[in-house]
């Protein structure tokens, strides 16, 4: 353990020095935390842990939670919670009940081993079911629903079958989740969601098909120039509109934290 932290702090120390890079240097000081052992991701008011769970915490999620509008919301879904983290982040931003829905066992049970350790662990709770089970029985339920869904569909996977379900589409496909959202959503019921560039026009065709209508597309750009590589969209349910809000985020610029996502984030990252 003091070798882990005499490591920590030395590399720490030499991409402030020598890099000037706040951005590498925070990637790498977290990466260097969860890969060493120590299995968590410490926010400003709360903490992660996630050695039980098959996804860990990424820059999606994160990005997700953080750019969801939570006003006039009394009741949440997060499909596919796994660590709990968006939920969490949820709770820290408004007053509604929270539910997370996770297939995995063990996800499940270290999200709720997470959200009792919050400050809003009376908002918090998490159905472990599959979502095909469970949305059959909630009928226009929830006044918004998030997901950072799987979106691979490659036939070639790894060995970690907790990992397969958690990255692949063959459990939780874009029709199958569209379908249970719509039928989750209260009318006029809000639904965002985050995925790769490529995988947009695909979920669009679904979500229209399920009542779903594109409210909100911001573009995640890692760096000025650079072609998105994320797309975070809302959707909202039976609600007609004549256009679409288009917005982007860049990560990066000059090698730091940009000002535009360290705001959006300033709630959430140490």
């Amino acid at each position: 353990m003091i070798i882990h932290i005499i490591i920590k702090h030395f590399i720490s120390n030499v991409v402030h020095s020598y890099m000037q890079t706040g951005l590498f240097a925070y990637l790498c000081i977290n990466y260097i935390s969860v890969r060493m052992g120590n299995e968590y991701f410490r926010f400003k008011e709360f903490t992660i842990w996630q050695d039980k769970c098959a996804m860990k915490v990424g820059t999606d999620g994160v990005l997700l939670g953080a750019w969801t509008d939570t006003d006039n919301t009394s009741n949440i879904a997060d499909i596919g919670t796994g660590t709990g983290l968006i939920a969490i982040m949820l709770a820290q931003k408004c007053n509604a009940q929270i539910t997370g829905i996770e297939i995995d066992k063990d996800a499940a049970f270290q999200a709720r081993e997470n959200m009792d350790k919050t400050p809003w662990k009376e908002r918090l709770k998490v159905i472990q079911e599959d979502i095909n089970e469970y949305f059959p029985h909630h009928e226009a339920e929830f006044d918004l629903i998030v997901s950072n869904p799987p979106f691979f569909n490659e036939k070639t996977k790894g060995n970690s079958e907790k990992r397969n379900i958690a990255r692949h589409t063959d459990g939780l496909s874009f029709t199958i989740l569209t379908k249970a959202v719509s039928f989750m959503l209260k009318d006029n019921g809000r639904f965002n969601v985050i995925l790769p560039t490529a995988s947009v026009g695909e979920f669009i065709g679904e979500a229209v098909k399920n009542k779903l209508s594109l409210t909100k597309k911001t573009e995640i750009i890692t760096k000025p120039g650079a072609a998105p590589k994320r797309i975070i969209m809302e959707f909202i349910k039976c609600g007609h509109n004549d256009t679409t809000e288009l917005s982007q985020i860049t990560l990066s610029e000059n090698g730091e934290k940009s000002k535009e996502y360290q705001s959006l984030t300033s709630d959430f990252y140490l």
